[in-house]
């Protein structure tokens, strides 16, 4: 099995693009951080901070465009992509990604932002099908939420 599940802050504004027949794909660097501790002779071990790359692929892409920014918290599941390419000096470079398949944003929204909760929702609600282009069919949302049917849904 290959699943990744982070919760991590977005380290700067997504990236998005659209591809082939206008499918959206969204990166988005992701810092997850271990908190530092004492151990009992007294050494101090800091936080170690790692950073993530994610790609978002269809209406998780393009909920992550309206959405998400520098700074917010997300949960983000899916699963580790491994990959390479040769540099301009013929030097084989090698990469990791996270391939998310879920996402649920953390971060509480201001009192400014209340307008825009309905058309999170509404966003959130439209957000169906696969997120990746080779990944089997399955009905799934922008937050997280993950259902055979519509019927299921809160809202």
């Amino acid at each position: 099995m290959n699943k990744a599940m982070l919760i991590g802050n977005v380290g700067k504004e997504p990236e998005v693009r659209y591809v082939d027949r206008g499918q959206a794909v969204a990166r988005i660097r992701l810092a997850t951080t271990e908190r530092g501790y004492t151990l009992q002779n007294g050494t101090q071990v800091p936080d170690r901070t790692e950073w993530h790359n994610v790609i978002m692929w269809n209406r998780l892409a393009e909920y992550v465009e309206r959405y998400v920014h520098t700074g917010d918290k997300l949960y983000i599941e899916g699963r580790i992509h491994y990959a390479s390419y040769d540099d301009k000096h013929g030097k084989r470079q090698y990469y990791t990604e996270i391939w998310a398949d879920n996402m649920e944003m953390l971060t509480s929204r201001s009192s400014s932002s209340q307008s825009t909760a309905g058309a999170e929702a509404g966003a959130a609600q439209q957000a169906g099908a696969s997120q990746q282009p080779s990944s089997s069919v399955q009905q799934q949302t922008a937050t997280g939420i993950n259902t055979g049917n519509d019927e299921a849904l809160p809202f």
